[in-house]
């Protein structure tokens, strides 16, 4: 019996586990990087270990500390979560050396796995279908489009499309670079690119006795950078006879490893309907609470009772009903989906009611640049796929986050997208649907926000005031604001006897003010905007609308001038690698430095053509949003 588990990873992954701990009564040791001292998964503990350093490679990647915390506070048993060490066999032998239970499959079955390329000939030999590797030197335009792919990892790292055959080589080149320094491995393989397959996977759950739960399928085909964003149960528009075939072949997989635990056959599902064998995840996924709505089973709860060698049940429970989980993200997906850090000053999502949240973080949370910058897992389950879409997006629209930009609005317009309402899902849905899913900011909207901003600051400093102000300057009062693409607005309104007098509005009444909130009536309708200040930033919130507005000082301050052909770094991180060194003749579009922020590549290139005169960056430099990396004199000058 466990009595004490220590969880070896962070954030929602730790806090999820937690959860089903607190349940079953067994004791929870949390471990943390120095970022990570006051995050909610260390408060929620019951004891916790410092992994002095920052880095992953320097805590949560260092399977010797881990297992001195395991020993150090008495646990008696380890889950690795998912990501970081959760699926690395040398890890799981070394957690069963030191005399603790590990919450996972066999380290054998993990070592199986572990390399694609050897996953794919090993599949192939159980009969699960497989799509045949292609040689490099032997590629023909025929084979096009191709993909590159790591063997040892995932997430989209590692992972190149060719679409030319003059372009094969530096693809490759660059997805072993990339793949060498996420994985320690800089193998790659390269097969057939279906640009609209599906990316179909089947929750696996199997016992010490023999049994072998396929617990329905999941579609995972959104996804930005080979990254998931919103999964579901069950994938829509399969027929029974294929739901089964992949559940058989997902069964066999598991069984040709003498799997046990947890674990995830993913398919790919081509527009034919074939299908054929990607990968195993050996470990929970991220996208398993939609398996838990529809089934009803907690899967945390599951694993530990099967590392305490309790059989399963001969039959899996049946699914009911739909679920959706939408994954959101502090990213900013109209800019190449650059990632997101700082200070959340406001996380609240509503939950319950056929509404789950999953989350690492809270009010007043720190986003690290050091870790993945998804902030939640939003899941709704309703008896219908329709329903449980308009669920979670309604649920979405009414978040309020405030601090740091997220993929919010893009998971909104994708659930309720035509071609997702019909079922019409891909791994090309977001850049197909790019021009509905990202659209420009609503402009006609910014006037009247940044008067309810305006009326709102006006009410902090007088107090609360209804409709009808007396006793204030007939003089206009101004206030200025900046939008997030630069603009600047100016507010100008006053007090009158018969109410609110505002340049730009003659048809708005003012019905109430407070700081925190503003009432305005436009054409016999109300609207409640809700107002939050965090310094010069302010945060309105309708039902379906946020918008953020920059307070600017009465009198505007001179702007510092930038050089031409200036390169600045888009947010914070680490310089991993160089393409130019000062004195090269450069191209537009061209890569100079690539920049690593939240286990995602970024590269920053040229501006224009001409000769790299400056470049005040280094491999391994930290850097922070806006410092100088590089300048280009253009070619004309």
């Amino acid at each position: 019996m466990i009595s004490s588990l220590l969880v070896a990873n962070r954030g929602e992954i730790a806090r999820r586990i937690f959860r089903t701990c607190r349940d079953l009564g067994i004791a929870t040791v949390a471990v943390y990087s120095d970022p990570d001292a006051d995050a909610p998964h260390v408060r929620e503990a019951d004891s916790a270990v410092r992994l002095p350093g920052a880095a992953p490679g320097d805590t949560y990647l260092r399977a010797d500390l881990l297992v001195a915390a395991a020993l150090a506070a008495g646990a008696d048993a380890v889950h690795p979560g998912y990501g970081f060490l959760s699926e690395d066999p040398e890890f799981a032998r070394a957690v069963q050396a030191a005399g603790l239970t590990w919450i996972g499959p066999s380290p054998e079955a993990i070592a199986a796995m572990g390399s694609k390329t050897a996953a794919k000939r090993l599949m192939a030999a159980a009969g699960v279908p497989v799509l045949a590797p292609v040689d490099p030197a032997a590629a023909t335009e025929a084979d096009l489009p191709l993909l590159v792919k790591a063997a040892a990892g995932g997430g989209g790292r590692g992972m190149r499309i060719v679409s030319e055959l003059a372009n094969l080589t530096d693809q490759l080149t660059m997805a072993q670079a990339e793949a060498a320094a996420a994985f320690g491995s800089g193998e790659v393989f390269l097969e057939p690119y279906l640009p609209t397959g599906r990316h179909i996977e089947v929750q696996l759950l199997a016992d010490t006795h023999g049994t072998v739960w396929a617990l329905g399928e999941r579609d995972c085909s959104l996804q930005r950078r080979h990254q998931k964003v919103i999964e579901e149960t069950p994938a829509p528009g399969l027929d029974a006879e294929l739901r089964a075939e992949l559940a058989e072949a997902a069964t066999a997989a598991a069984r040709a490893i003498g799997y046990t635990g947890a674990g995830t056959a993913e398919f790919l599902l081509a527009p034919d309907g074939r299908f054929f064998f990607l990968e195993m995840n050996t470990r929970l996924q991220v996208e398993h609470p939609v398996t838990e709505a529809v089934t009803g089973v907690d899967l945390v709860a599951l694993q530990l009772a099967v590392a305490e060698g309790e059989p399963l049940s001969e039959q899996a429970p049946e699914p009911h009903g739909h679920a959706i989980e939408a994954r959101l993200y502090a990213e900013d997906p109209a800019a190449g989906w650059q990632p997101q850090s700082g200070t959340l000053h406001r996380f609240d999502l509503p939950a319950g009611d056929g509404l789950r949240v999953d989350s690492g973080v809270v009010d007043g949370s720190t986003v690290s640049i050091h870790y993945d910058p998804m902030l939640a897992k939003v899941i709704a389950w309703a008896p219908t796929r329709a329903a449980a879409a308009r669920k979670l997006s309604g649920a979405l629209a009414r978040a309020r986050i405030h601090g740091l930009g997220t993929n919010r609005d893009l998971l909104v317009r994708a659930l309720r997208h035509p071609a997702f309402m019909a079922g019409r899902v891909d791994t090309a849905f977001l850049a197909e649907h790019a021009a509905d899913l990202l659209p420009a900011t609503d402009k006609g909207a910014l006037p009247l926000a940044a008067l309810a901003a305006a009326l709102a600051d006006a009410a902090g400093r007088r107090g609360a005031l209804p409709s009808g102000w007396r006793n204030l300057p007939s003089q206009p009062q101004v206030k200025r604001y900046r939008t997030g693409d630069g603009e600047e607005l100016t507010v100008r309104y006053r007090m009158a006897r018969a109410g609110l007098q505002a340049e730009d509005h003659p048809g708005v009444r003012l019905l109430a003010a407070a700081p925190d909130r503003v009432v305005l009536e436009l054409d016999g309708v109300s609207r409640t905007i809700e107002v939050a200040v965090h310094g010069t930033e302010v945060h309105l919130d309708t039902p379906g609308r946020s918008l953020v507005l920059t307070a600017l000082p009465r009198f505007p301050e001179p702007v510092d001038q930038q050089l031409p052909g200036a390169l600045l770094a888009p947010m914070p991180g680490t310089v991993i690698r160089l393409g130019a060194t000062v004195g090269d003749q450069v191209t537009a579009g061209q890569p100079l430095l690539w920049l690593e922020a939240m286990k995602m590549e970024h590269q920053v290139v040229a501006p224009v053509d001409g000769l790299l005169t400056e470049l005040r960056a280094a491999r391994g430099q930290q850097v922070e949003p806006g410092a100088l990396l590089a300048v280009v004199a253009p070619a004309e000058s």
